[in-house]
């Protein structure tokens, strides 16, 4: 029941969000990521962002980030001993899911290329390009091998990219309320933020009246709990204003 309520609390705060789609090469590009220990009994999560790009290596006309046609997040079930295997678990499973997307693609006349898979970790891209000296990792699920399979048959360009660059991190960790709200503007746009920025100008009954968001904890133009400086100052001008005409 708490988490049907938060769901509906985040749609009567966000009403007027929408995800914009550029147009691109229509190459399905994937970004993979896994975090370790993060869930109860330590249990670890992946994500992947799966969105339609250009090729890799092609000068985009603009840095935006495409809008996501399939967002994975999933609890890794098996048991993994390192971080590292569960980013590799994380690039598996995104790639499994990838394989049927790419042939419907390709049958509705998009040949694709190699799938472009993002990772941040090395070990991970290492494991699947076969060029590290494999020791712990041996014991490894055998099932992972199948991603060099599919990179060796040219269906897979599995690649390395630094953590800040990759967007299904987000998906994977827990983030303080300031952090999901400055990251918003990258997945969605929605006016909430311009809202929030105009509140300064409204009276001070209007202001209370706005603040009160179903599923937000008196939500003011300083993001705390307690009233804005400029809250208070326009509430004190107007008490003082309302003593002089009386």
């Amino acid at each position: 029941m708490q988490q049907c309520q938060r769901v509906l609390d985040y749609v009567n705060t966000y009403q007027n969000v929408t995800v914009r789609f550029y147009a691109s090469d229509m190459v399905l590009n994937i970004d993979t990521d896994a975090a370790y220990l993060v869930l109860p009994k330590a249990k670890r999560r992946l994500a992947g962002y799966f969105y339609m790009g250009h090729r890799r290596g092609k000068i985009l006309p603009y840095t935006k980030l495409n809008g996501a046609i399939l967002v994975e997040c999933k609890t890794i079930a098996h048991v993994v001993s390192s971080a590292a295997e569960a980013e590799t678990a994380g690039v598996y499973h995104n790639a499994q899911v990838c394989v049927p997307i790419r042939r419907i693609l390709e049958a509705l006349g998009h040949v694709q290329p190699p799938t472009p898979i993002k990772t941040e970790n090395a070990t991970a891209h290492g494991f699947t390009y076969d060029n590290i000296n494999q020791k712990r990792s041996k014991s490894w699920d055998m099932r992972y091998y199948w991603l060099r399979e599919r990179k060796n048959q040219k269906q897979l360009d599995i690649f390395w990219d630094k953590g800040t660059l990759n967007d299904a991190d987000y998906f994977t960790k827990h983030h303080p309320n300031t952090h999901h709200r400055e990251i918003r503007k990258r997945y969605v746009y929605d006016r909430i933020t311009q809202n929030l920025n105009n509140l300064k100008s409204i009276t001070p009954p209007a202001i209370e009246a706005a603040l009160r968001v179903r599923g937000c904890a008196r939500v003011n133009a300083e993001n705390t709990r307690r009233p804005s400086t400029c809250q208070r100052q326009t509430v004190t001008v107007g008490l003082r204003d309302r003593q002089n005409r009386e």
